[in-house]
């Protein structure tokens, strides 16, 4: 086949930007006009069968969410509106790169996903262990994804493409930074943080809007493995962290983690230093302090791994009222990814699974596909509007109008946008002891990676900050 000397789409239309996402804005929210974006999303979603494209290895247990602080006065939610109301959940850990078979204690962010059963529906809680991400931009994720997958002439994972993806991505320096620290390997999931990474929303009954991002703090205290731990237990028990997890459940000894938030008033994001809806960046705790919700308790195993893990379909868009979600571009396409991928992975009715069913009414004019077993609503009308007492929509339940504006275009998302003050920063709060983990891990991620990508990549490291650059640099011999 002859090469084109331009991208196109798999139309053959050439493609102008396949950096920036088309948004109403700099700061705006994708729009459903770009094509090109949802191509990518929609074929990216189809690439394996059938296990899931990312976080394919996991693990899961059933317990409980306790809300233990009043936050009514940010969110009209009932399940927020008294201390003591509690909800039943599911939690499923994993890693992100590897295949079902892979080990647990690679070095890779680890997954977080929460299905809260409400009685006002599922609210879907979809982070990781991390509160950043090493792209803001949906149309890069999947040339991401790829370069941390296999490469596809040997068919093995490959540290230059890694390098080479990160080297000219500088936005990823922050979560590189995070990746190749002490807490690269968590000992196990009982033992870390999860985090929406994601700016969502929350609305109250007086119509007020709060940008808010959550915080799920381990109370077993933060445990890490080094890199010659997690080999040697790789080479005996490629499922640790699975193990783990179920044996301190069997055992009575029922992890733990407190929910937190930090609140950002709507009108801050327009004034406030940091781009608010940029995953590559956090919001200082001095700024926006964390606010406890809840606590979160893990009591019950599945009884069956793949009916209840596997089967498992998590979406951010399953969000409860008086919640809602963000202009962050990562986030908007999360939103037409996740439940795509369900359809092609599980099949069109996957939200009737057990498992993803949720614990109050449901009512909707969604009909038939493969694998109906829930009676198809039987004889109920099957379109809106009718004249035979069909659900209806109720505009009490409406969210707040949220203000747009900017003129559709490619953006570029790099220009104006500080990648390496936040690295920095995490470098220079850490011990020395971190900092020469840090400086080993990376080393030895390096060593084989071409010349050229070594270099460009110390150049951002020496941006965030010249030591960390300069250790770097000695460590591979430049």
């Amino acid at each position: 086949m002859s090469q084109c000397p331009y991208m196109t789409t798999e139309a053959g239309i050439p493609v102008a930007d396949n950096e920036n996402s088309l948004t109403a804005g700099p700061r705006g929210p994708i729009l459903m006009s770009d094509y090109q974006l949802m191509e990518r999303m929609a074929h990216f979603n189809r690439e394996r069968v059938p296990e899931r494209v990312v976080h394919a290895k996991g693990a899961g247990a059933y317990g409980t969410l306790t809300i233990t602080n009043d936050i009514s006065r940010y969110t009209c939610a009932p399940l927020f509106s008294k201390i003591g109301n509690t909800c039943d959940m599911l939690l499923r850990f994993s890693t992100v790169a590897g295949e079902l078979g892979s080990a647990d204690t690679a070095r890779d962010p680890r997954g977080f996903a929460c299905k809260f059963y409400t009685t006002e529906g599922n609210w879907d809680l979809v982070g990781n262990n991390t509160p950043v991400f090493f792209v803001r931009d949906p149309l890069k994720f999947q040339d991401f994804i790829h370069s941390q997958k296999r490469n596809p002439q040997t068919g093995m994972r490959d540290n230059t493409m890694q390098w080479d993806f990160w080297s000219l991505s500088p936005e990823s320096l922050h979560q590189v930074t995070i990746l190749f620290s002490d807490r690269g390997i968590p000992a196990s999931y009982r033992h870390m943080h999860g985090f929406s990474s994601h700016t969502f929303s929350l609305w109250n009954k007086q119509g007020e809007r709060f940008w808010v991002k959550w915080h799920i703090k381990t109370q077993q205290g933060i445990k890490c493995l080094t890199d010659a731990e997690a080999g040697k237990i790789a080479g005996q028990d490629l499922d640790y962290h699975r193990r783990d997890l179920w044996m301190a459940i069997e055992q009575q000894q029922f992890p733990k983690w407190e929910v937190q938030i930090q609140i950002m008033p709507e009108k801050d994001a327009d004034t406030y230093r940091i781009h608010p809806f940029d995953l590559t960046k956090v919001w200082p705790h001095h700024d926006y302090p964390l606010i406890p919700v809840g606590q979160i308790e893990l009591n019950r195993n599945p009884q069956n791994y793949f009916a209840e893990i596997e089967q498992a379909a998590f979406e951010p868009g399953n969000t409860l009222i008086g919640m809602g979600v963000s202009p962050d571009k990562m986030l908007q396409a999360r939103l037409l990814s996740y439940p795509d991928a369900h359809r092609y992975r599980i099949g069109v009715n996957y939200a009737q699974l057990p498992v993803n069913k949720p614990h109050c009414p449901v009512q909707h004019y969604n009909r038939d596909g493969q694998m109906r077993f829930d009676g198809n609503f039987g004889s109920q009308v099957n379109y809106e509007p009718n004249s035979f007492n069909g659900p209806k929509s109720n505009q009490q339940f409406k969210e707040p109008p949220l203000r747009l504006s900017g003129d559709a275009d490619r953006y570029d998302h790099r220009q104006h946008n500080d990648d390496y003050q936040q690295p920095g920063d995490l470098y220079r709060l850490m011990t020395a002891d971190q900092k020469n983990q840090l400086i080993d891990n990376i080393v030895r991620s390096m060593k084989s990676v071409p010349q050229m990508i070594q270099l460009r990549q110390i150049g951002h490291f020496q941006k965030a900050d010249p030591d960390y650059g300069q250790r770097i640099a000695t460590g591979l011999g430049l």
